[in-house]
């Protein structure tokens, strides 16, 4: 690992705050990561049910804040109203994390090299490396994950007014393919490409250089002689990077989440497939400008719990997972 990973602004050695992609057991890292990222999906998956229907919720709708939504959804479907296509996106999830992991860090790895021969400030070059490295793997993910996130979202609307009804995944999987065939599948690929990789390049960016000026903040910059952190003010620092990185996030692109899970889950008024420019325009006729926030209550929430929760699990996964050495 090049000194420009492995220390603080003050030259402090800290191996146990990076741990580069090749120091890692692959093995280990994707079959005991599955499991710890399973458990923090199943804990989040209910906020993100109620973005979902709080996004989709017409103008009209009784119930269109989260709180009131998710009264409903408990007395009229019980908490597995809560859990609606949680089975698929646990099971789909698996590959689509694999491809993103391990793109987020060879891409990082390698970008970190080229900032460090360019003589790049550390912060900086923590920002565009992890922003760069966020923007590709999300790019990267896109294909497998967003026929899940389609398929997820029309189970999760179920009971909304106009939503179709499905008999479970596999009864909504083939519904779509026998309305839409394959691009049905695919709806809203482009506006998932541009909602989840620019933010996945800001929460990145975000966390990559809010965690060198908080370690700024604690004195690991001033030049002075200091002790490595504790393990406990590691992890104090990667959860504040999480909760910075998913609040920037979801502010900047709750819109083009919102666009993108309309196109997915509704159909137009001729009842054929929407363009982005008629979800738009309908958008903007039902709600005005502030409809393209609806949800970011939630989604703020939701990124900002995920991002803590995701960071610290991810972080400590990466510590289970390194090589023994020899």
């Amino acid at each position: 690992m090049s000194a420009a990973q492995n220390r603080t602004p003050a030259g402090i050695s800290l191996p146990q705050t990076e741990i580069n992609w090749d120091r890692l057991d692959k093995t280990k890292f994707f079959v005991v990561g599955a499991g710890l990222f399973s458990g923090v999906s199943a804990l989040l998956y209910p906020v993100s049910v109620l973005k979902t229907r709080m996004q989709v919720a017409r103008a009209d709708a009784v119930h269109t804040t989260a709180l009131s939504i998710f009264k409903h959804v408990l007395r009229s479907e019980g908490i597995p109203g809560l859990y609606r296509g949680f089975g698929l996106i646990i099971t789909g999830t698996i590959p689509s994390r694999m491809v993103f992991l391990t793109t987020l860090e060879t891409t990082k790895a390698a970008t970190l090299k080229l900032t460090e021969k360019l003589d790049v400030p550390e912060t900086s070059a923590a920002a565009i490396a992890n922003g760069l490295a966020g923007l590709v793997s999300s790019m990267a993910s896109q294909t497998v994950f967003v026929p899940l996130d389609v398929v997820s979202q029309r189970l999760m609307v179920q009971g909304t007014p106009g939503a179709t009804k499905y008999d479970g995944s596999i009864d909504a999987i083939r519904k779509i393919l026998r309305a839409d065939g394959i691009r049905g599948l695919y709806r809203g690929f482009g506006m998932s490409v541009l909602t989840y990789s620019p933010s996945s390049a800001v929460w990145w960016a975000a966390y990559g250089s809010s965690q060198r000026l908080i370690w700024r903040h604690l004195g690991y910059g001033t030049g002075k002689e200091k002790q490595p952190p504790s393990q406990g003010e590691v992890v104090l620092v990667q959860a504040c990077g999480g909760i910075v990185a998913g609040g920037t996030s979801a502010l900047a692109t709750t819109p083009m989440d919102t666009v993108k899970t309309r196109l997915q889950v509704m159909s137009s008024e001729g009842g054929g497939r929407p363009t982005i420019k008629q979800t738009v325009k309908q958008l903007l006729r039902d709600d005005g400008w502030w409809g393209f926030y609806k949800g970011v209550g939630p989604r703020f929430l939701s990124m900002s719990l995920w991002g803590t929760s995701m960071i610290t699990t991810y972080e400590f996964l990466k510590r289970l997972s390194v090589k023994q050495e020899a």
